[in-house]
This record gives structure tokens, sequence and C-alpha cells, in this order.
């Protein structure tokens, strides 16, 4: 670890600040200092779900504050591009129109990247980072003949924009989750027995690919419940960066109200091994240190779980592990993912809309139901934000018999895709490279960042 003490910051923010909030938050974290401007920068956006739910994915102020952030401190648009990746339940394309990603990116004139299109060349692990792989703590378990990861990640600089939100499977999810779907194949789900120990072995290979590694991420909406789809939503008004993916994590755990390093395994473990501070008691609060003692008293995501999560659960840690667990790892795996897209898109968000309806009401919602109307000049760099945000939504979708329909209709629509594309029956077939990758000037120096 650092002999530096790693620092997080923390501000209280609003819509009529939030964009000089960002620029002044990830300054006082020192993005500058690990974030060089002559790599390009991934910006990695979450999508928990591809449907709005507030807290679930990558907002688009957030998304918005930090490219305005990175083009006012003089990188170059050119060298940033957002960066997507998708699971067999989650639709990547879908997800960027349905939270207004995409409107950002396009008004920014930046590259969008889908890690898993077909012109995307994927790479072995050992030869991206060499003997490191023999330290993993699970991954050559999970992988016995390795796995691949995208090419591109090589020296690239990325910037992790996950939300403030809890996981039915880690606790808490931030930083270092947000690494999990794109630097992992599509049968990550066989790492879930193992996640905390997998999250660990990703933030060491982000550390030797990377020229720099930086979150920032979003508390305006925070998330309570069974995450990162099937939340109780909160208006927090608070946003955090850090370049200490542990670190960030651990203060937004404090925050929801758990012990980080009791309550949430992966940032103990990654603690542990130096690879950043998970002790809220070692690490250095700057910008609104009020702020960032305040406890949500968050109940968590294993009091009040849905259906489908204690399944996942009986599958994957209880008695269920034996009779199906191996069904995973073979052509019957589709099974699994059916059965999400049936419970999530067809049952639990038609059925919780009231949720949707009371977040979209307040002032960030509102924001978000009115951002086309609402989106400013690209070029306009030193507007701190909105200090009117419109009206809120009359209807929510699918609040009506219209809109219903359309959401059935690209429910029906995710769940055709799900089992297309399910890497179990998929025909698409990923390149690799097989020599090592030559040394350029775009690839991070072996070791940088251990």
């Amino acid at each position: 670890m650092s002999i530096s003490k790693s620092k997080v910051a923390v501000l209280r923010t609003s819509p009529a600040t939030v964009l000089a909030d960002y620029h002044r938050l990830m300054n006082l974290a020192g993005y500058r200092d690990v974030v060089p401007q002559d790599r390009d920068i991934a910006l990695k956006i979450n999508i928990s779900w591809h449907f709005f739910f507030p807290a679930s994915s990558t907002v688009p102020w957030q998304l918005d504050g930090v490219i305005r952030a990175l083009k006012r401190d003089g990188y170059d648009p050119a060298r940033i591009h957002g960066c997507h990746n998708r699971t067999v339940v989650i639709d990547s394309r879908l997800g960027e129109r349905q939270n207004k990603q995409i409107n950002v990116v396009q008004a920014h004139g930046l590259q969008n990247v889908h890690l898993y299109e077909p012109d995307i060349e994927w790479i072995h692990i050992r030869d991206a980072v060499g003997d490191l792989a023999d330290r993993f703590l699970c991954l050559n378990r999970v992988y016995p003949d390795g796995f691949l990861i995208p090419r591109r990640f090589i020296g690239e600089s990325i910037i992790h924009l996950p939300t403030v939100k809890t996981h039915v499977f880690t606790t808490t999810t931030g930083a270092m989750k947000n690494a999990f779907g794109g630097l992992l194949n599509e049968r990550r789900h066989w790492t879930h027995p193992v996640i905390h120990e997998t999250l660990v072995d990703l933030l060491m290979i982000q550390k030797r690919i990377h020229s720099g590694v930086f979150a920032v991420m979003d508390g305006t909406f925070a998330g309570d419940g069974p995450g990162p789809r099937c939340m109780l939503p909160y208006v927090k008004n608070v946003i955090l960066a850090s370049a200490d993916q542990v670190a960030i994590d651990a203060v937004a755990a404090r925050l929801m109200g758990f012990d980080p390093m009791r309550d949430v395994k992966y940032i103990r473990l990654a603690h542990e091994r130096g690879l950043g501070c998970g002790d809220p008691r070692e690490i250095e609060i700057v910008g609104d240190r009020d702020a960032a003692q305040e406890n949500w008293h968050f109940v968590g995501p294993f009091r009040k779980m849905t259906f489908a999560s204690r399944m996942q659960h009986q599958i994957y840690w209880g008695p269920l592990k034996k009779p199906l667990e191996w069904s995973l790892k073979t052509v019957l795996a589709p099974w699994a993912y059916i059965a999400s897209v049936l419970y999530h898109d067809f049952f639990w968000y038609p059925t919780h809309q009231d949720r949707l309806k009371q977040a979209l009401a307040s002032d960030w919602g509102r924001l978000f139901h009115n951002w086309e109307s609402l989106a400013l000049s690209p070029d306009d760099l030193a507007t701190p934000g909105w200090s009117d945000v419109g009206q809120s939504a009359a209807e929510v979708a699918p609040g009506h018999k219209q809109e219903s329909q359309h959401h059935f209709a690209q429910a029906m629509k995710i769940l055709g895709e799900c089992i297309r594309e399910a890497p179990e029956f998929s025909a698409r077939r990923r390149h690799t490279v097989k020599a090592p990758i030559p040394a350029d000037d775009n690839r991070a120096p072996r070791g940088r960042g251990e």
C-alpha cells in the first residue's frame, strides 16, 4: 500500500450546483495526479438495469459532470470514450437510452464503446498481466483455462461511474464491483460463489493494465434493499470521488450504515492485501466532512430480499447449490437468464411503479425526466448546474395502458435477446491475441499502481 494516506472527496450537491460540484470533487480527490492526459480514458458507465430506476445506474448529470470536468481541465475529448459492458439479462443499448447516458455521450461528441460488439478484440489474461495471474485468489479455479479481457483496456485510464447502493451478493456495490462486467466474459456468473475474492482479483488486474484508475460515485439517489435493481431509493444529495477504489467503497458503505471492514468482505480482503484502504479511520476525507460522517441506517440487502434474490442465495450458497448450480455451467444455464428477465422486467418493475413515481417527483427526478429539454451546451463549461429543473412527470411508464404495452414489448424483446445471446447458444467468438502485447505509447508499464 502506498505510504500516503488514501483520500476520498465527499460533497453535498444540488441540481443548481452539481456540474461545478463534480469539477471541484474530482480535483479535491486529485484525479489529475492519476489520470494522465496523454492516454485514452474509458468512462466505465454503470447499467445495473436497462430500465431507469433511481440509484441503479449512472445518472446523466454524473456522466455530464465528469466529462465537463475533464474538458475544463484540458483533457482532449478525442481521447475520452463512454464504455459499456452487457450481460445476458441487461440490454446495454436499451439501458443507455432509458438512462439517458447516450444523450450525454453524443452531445459531447465522444466515442461510445460497447465491449461486446464483434469488432472489439479480447486478449487472454496471461498475455495481459503475465505472472500476476499466479497471485489470483480465485479466478484460476473458476476459469482453469483462463479468460479474456478487452485488449483496448491495456494502457487506458479508466474512470468508474458507480452509484451508492446495496447488492444482494456483495452487501454494497460501487467502484470495485463496477469493473466486474467490463473485465470478465459472459460466463462471469460462474464467479458468484466467490464474488468477493473475484473483485479483489479484478482490482489487481486493473492496477496492472490501466495507466490510471479513478472513481466518481453518485449518491444524489442512493439505493437500499435487495439491490442493484429492486431497491428503495432515497434522495441523499452526496457525491464522492477517489483514486483508491477500496477507500471510496468503504466510505460509501459507512454512509449507508455498514462497517466496511466487518460487513463487506471484498473491502476487507482488498485492504488486507494492500490494494487500498478499507478502514474509514485511516482514510482522509476532503470536502464536506460533515456529510461524510452521516449514517443513513440502511437495512441492507438481506432483510427483505425478493423472491429472485432468495433463490439466487439458495443456489450459490444454500441447499440448492448441489442440485442446481452445476446447471449454470452447462447448456441448461439459460433457464436462469429467462427466470431473471421474467421476474424483474415482467413482474417487479411494473408492480413497483410507486417507488419510481415518488423518486421522479423529487428535484433529481424532475431533472432526469426533463433532461432532453434542459440539456446544456457541451461547450458551456462554466454553468454550475440547473436552477430550474422543470415540471414533474404527469405519467410514469408503464403507468397507463399505452406505456404499459410499450414496456411489455421491450421486455419481450429483452427475453428473446437473453436466449439468443446466451453464451451457451451464441455462435459469436471473441478475437484473442496469442502473442504478448508489444509496448506502445498507450500501454501502461507493468506493475503501475501496485
